[in-house]
């Protein structure tokens, strides 16, 4: 079983899709490795060292590798929700402030950035940098787009998809999948922010945030729990956030649907093969 799922697992994502720029597509290749893993991880720990399975006695040695797989699971569960609580406690510390008509935190550093921090229910972050560096009309564009991550609760959803990143990096192709998702849910931003001020307002704010960044030192924060206009794993895709900005008719953002959910439940079917273990 953790053989086949292994397998399964590794040769799903060697073999990405060249079009894994849909939502759903590389969701699906993001979740389904780890998901099935974990499933089948969970299955064998459930049935034990003792007993058979279609004639074949149990194993000691898949059995320990299962509870050790699985703790290092549950650690990274850990110490994400520990680098969550750390870095919500470490921002509460700073002024909050009316920004416009939200109220955020305000950092007192020099790099321009903002964010959403938290987990279901985030918090507002801002620089002193970006007050300093936009107006008020540009201001506003960018506040519209960290709203966004707050109406789809990204911090939260992030959080999860985060973990199974930390537990499963040594699969194929992890980085470049999540690098994908963090590209599409800024995207998924821009366009909700574009529906709310002047789309070339938010396009503007994109570049003169970025050609700041180019003059002082950027500051880094765990993105566990923050998600940020200027992500800097985004740098070299600032052109194509500005083009779908830009286009006349801005294509519909592929969302999560009951397709995916469909595909991602075939990860429990571990679980079918309990009733064969005696």
């Amino acid at each position: 079983m953790l053989l086949l799922a292994l397998t399964i697992a590794i040769g799903l994502r060697w073999f990405l899709p060249s079009y894994q720029r849909r939502w759903q597509i590389t969701l699906f290749f993001f979740l389904f490795p780890p998901l099935l893993l974990l499933m089948t991880v969970i299955s064998v720990v459930c049935m034990g060292y003792r007993g058979q399975m279609l004639g074949y006695n149990s194993s000691l040695i898949s059995y320990f590798s299962a509870i050790i797989w699985l703790g290092f699971a549950i650690f990274c569960l850990i110490k994400l929700s520990y680098q969550t609580w750390q870095t919500h406690r470490d921002f509460s510390s700073y002024p909050l402030k009316k920004i416009t008509a939200q109220k955020a935190r305000v950092l007192a550093v020099d790099f321009p950035y903002s964010a959403r921090v938290g987990f279901w229910k985030s918090e507002l972050i801002v620089t002193q940098g970006l007050l300093n560096l936009l107006d008020q009309e540009h201001l506003q564009a960018v506040l519209a787009h960290e709203q966004a991550h707050q109406e789809y609760h990204d911090t939260f959803w992030f959080f999860w998809l985060g973990w199974l990143r930390s537990m499963s990096s040594w699969l194929p192709n992890s980085e470049n999948l999540w690098s994908e998702l963090v590209f599409l849910r800024e995207l998924r931003a821009d366009k909700y922010a574009s529906g709310q001020v002047d789309y070339l307002l938010l396009a503007e704010s994109l570049l003169l945030v970025a050609e700041k960044v180019n003059q002082v030192a950027e500051i880094s924060f765990s993105d566990s729990c923050c998600v940020a206009l200027n992500d800097h794993s985004l740098n070299n895709r600032l052109l194509e956030r500005i083009d779908a900005l830009v286009e006349s008719e801005n294509p519909e953002l592929p969302r999560f649907n009951y397709q995916v959910w469909l595909l991602l439940s075939l990860s429990l079917a571990p679980f079918l093969l309990l009733p064969l273990h005696s």
